[in-house]
């Protein structure tokens, strides 16, 4: 189990991490998300000991992690893939890790072959593709076998192969009862991975539920419809108070009806129909919704034209 307590990070007059406080329980994958920004590595590296908190502290199962024995046999992470010396093999990086923490040397061979490195063990890691880091890095933080596992954008350079093979992974290690964390960018697969959340924005916590009570409580499902005559089911839509929206490919979102009202609508008023299907509320959508006025950086809908003031 993961503590944090009223932890704050500052350097100098902007602070970085701001009196967060959650839990992160053993037996279900927590995502950890935020906008670039919000704080999110700086709060996993406090909570492995590589930054020093200005006040508050994380516990691990009851412990700071500096008084951990033997670190890796109760906490794995992956936070940089890179953090690697390129002229060592992966066996010997991974050697080195669990001679320093009374790992018995026959399990370097076993993940190996849980992340699929067993055929490069030999090869050195300066010479490892980015997916293949990943695939190291993991290989790390499952060395010491731990209850506790942190993952920082685990599936970056992943294929789709080992994207759902990572996301398998994690779900079984919940399965057995160890308390995984994850951050990512990548909302569709977050959602296929984690059951509970944990939302910050500007250093500050924005949510601690379910994913189930998070997509519901910040976004909404909608009905998609596409038909030969889109301006008319807009005004026929709208006449009947239903809220719609057209999209960029010309379909049409409605919200507030279900998708029977609307078929029953469209065809008592001789409206054809080529589409008509119920979506659900999606991660995306909500995290965008909460997140909104919180990221650091912030793009415009198009770019401007050559030139152009």
């Amino acid at each position: 189990m993961i503590e944090l307590r009223s932890l704050t990070k500052r350097y100098g007059a902007a602070t970085v991490v701001d009196g967060l406080t959650f839990d992160v329980v053993p037996g279900q994958v927590t995502g950890f998300l935020g906008p670039n920004g919000a704080g999110k590595s700086t709060t996993l590296r406090m909570m492995i000991g590589l930054t020093r908190p200005t006040s508050g502290e994380v516990l691990i199962d009851g412990r700071h992690y500096r008084d951990l024995t033997d670190p890796l046999r109760q906490v794995g992470a992956l936070l940089e893939a890179k953090a690697v010396h390129p002229g060592r093999s992966a066996h010997d990086h991974l050697l080195c890790l669990a001679q320093s923490n009374r790992i018995p040397r026959r399990r370097v061979a076993e993940v190996l072959g849980i992340v699929g490195l067993e055929s490069v063990a030999g090869k050195r890691a300066g010479e490892f593709s980015l997916g293949m880091d990943q695939r190291l890095g993991i290989a790390a933080a499952l060395l010491g076998d731990p209850p506790v596992l942190l993952f920082d954008e685990p599936v970056n350079g992943l294929d789709p192969e080992g994207i759902r093979w990572i996301r398998n992974l994690m779900r079984e290690f919940a399965a057995q009862g160890r308390t995984v964390l994850v951050s990512s960018h990548l909302m569709a697969e977050m959602a296929l991975t984690a059951t509970h959340l944990v939302v910050i924005g500007g250093g500050r916590l924005l949510a601690d539920t379910t994913m189930a009570e998070f997509t519901a409580g910040h976004a909404q499902g909608f009905v998609r419809i596409a038909t030969p005559e889109p301006q008319r089911m807009l005004d026929l839509l709208r006449g009947n108070g239903v809220a719609v929206e057209t999209a960029v490919d010309g379909t049409l979102s409605a919200t507030g009806a279900d998708a029977r009202t609307i078929s029953a609508l469209a065809a008592s008023n001789g409206v054809a129909l080529d589409e008509l299907s119920t979506q659900a509320a999606s991660l995306e959508e909500a995290f965008m919704r909460l997140t909104t006025g919180a990221a650091e950086y912030r793009g415009t809908a198009e770019p401007r034209e050559a030139g152009r003031k």
